[in-house]
């Protein structure tokens, strides 16, 4: 049985807080035993990538840029799409799970996305409050509600 991929969304610039959730949030993916896929660059990315990497994980990076070198150093499998922002449809896609960590529009734009395709999606810190979203207050929390979502077969989300 493959390990569940859990995505970890958020802005590519964040604070020194923001960026201490996200690590936590990865070793977290990291020690369930999950792969954690993600956009592959800075902020957010960089430490939840570098969180799982520390832990003993797996790690993913969908780059919207034609290069895998812009990939942050704590990706193992890079993937360059050339797509700019469209890459975040292929996040969305192959995650079995979504957990978003503060963020901006792009963050806004996959957590819509997820939501369109019915994946459901957990939020520590959301910038904005959206219908379905399940919002958790601490890492651990966040890691455990994505694999309670996927244990559960309740990855869909709920209807609008």
């Amino acid at each position: 049985m493959r390990a569940p991929v859990i995505a970890v969304i958020g802005a590519g610039t964040c604070s020194p807080e923001v960026e201490a959730l996200a690590a936590e949030i990865g070793a977290e993916i990291a020690r369930s035993g999950s792969t954690l896929i993600c956009g592959g660059l800075g902020g957010v990315m960089t430490a939840a990538a570098r969180g799982a990497k520390e832990a003993g994980g797996i790690t993913i990076g969908i780059l919207p840029g034609p290069s895998t070198e812009a990939a942050n150093p704590h990706i193992d499998f890079a993937v360059a799409t050339n797509m700019g922002q469209a890459r975040n449809a292929i996040i969305v896609q192959t995650a079995d799970a979504l957990i978003a960590v503060a963020g901006g529009y792009g963050t806004l734009s996959e957590i819509a996305l997820a939501l369109k395709i019915g994946k459901q999606v957990v939020a520590l810190q959301p910038q904005f409050t959206v219908a379905g979203v399940k919002v958790v207050q601490k890492p651990r929390e966040a890691v455990d509600e994505a694999l309670n979502i996927l244990s559960e077969g309740r990855a869909s989300a709920p209807e609008l």
